[in-house]
C-alpha cells in the first residue's frame, strides 16, 4: 500500500506562510507560487501551503482536526525559541505517557506539536 509522502495544509496566504515554515523549518522551499508552496523535508516528506481559495475541488472547512508533529531532543528549547519568535502557546511544556510535549500555532491556526518521546 502507497504511504503518503505529501501532506498540505490549506492556508489563507501562501507566500506569508511560506516566510513562516521558512523560519521555522530553516529550509527554503521547493516550490513557491502565490498561491503554493512546498518544502521537501530530510525524512523525504514534503510540506505543501496550499491558498484555501484556491483549491480544487473546494474544501470544506468543517471536519476534523489535525497536528503537525515535531520530535525534537529538548522540548524546552524548542519551546523557548518558538515563545521568542512569537508562535502562539497553547499547551506549555507538560509530561505525558508519550514523553514530554507542547502545542503552539502557525498564522492559520493549525496545531505544531513539539515532543520528545519518553
Amino acid at each position: 500500500m502507497p504511504e503518503p509522502g505529501l501532506f498540505i495544509l490549506y492556508v489563507e496566504d501562501a507566500p506569508a506562510s511560506a516566510r513562516f515554515y521558512r523560519a521555522l523549518l530553516g529550509r527554503e522551499p521547493v516550490e513557491s507560487s502565490p498561491a503554493f508552496a512546498m518544502f521537501a523535508l530530510d525524512s523525504g516528506a514534503r510540506l505543501g501551503l496550499w491558498s484555501r481559495a484556491t483549491v480544487e475541488p473546494a474544501a470544506a472547512l468543517t471536519g476534523g482536526g489535525g497536528e503537525l508533529c515535531f520530535a525534537v531532543p529538548d522540548v524546552d528549547a524548542t519551546h523557548a525559541d518558538w515563545v521568542a519568535r512569537g508562535l502562539p502557546i497553547l499547551h506549555p511544556p507538560t509530561v505525558m505517557e508519550f514523553g514530554r510535549t507542547f502545542t503552539a500555532r502557525d498564522p492559520d491556526g493549525h496545531r505544531l506539536r513539539v515532543y520528545a518521546p519518553a
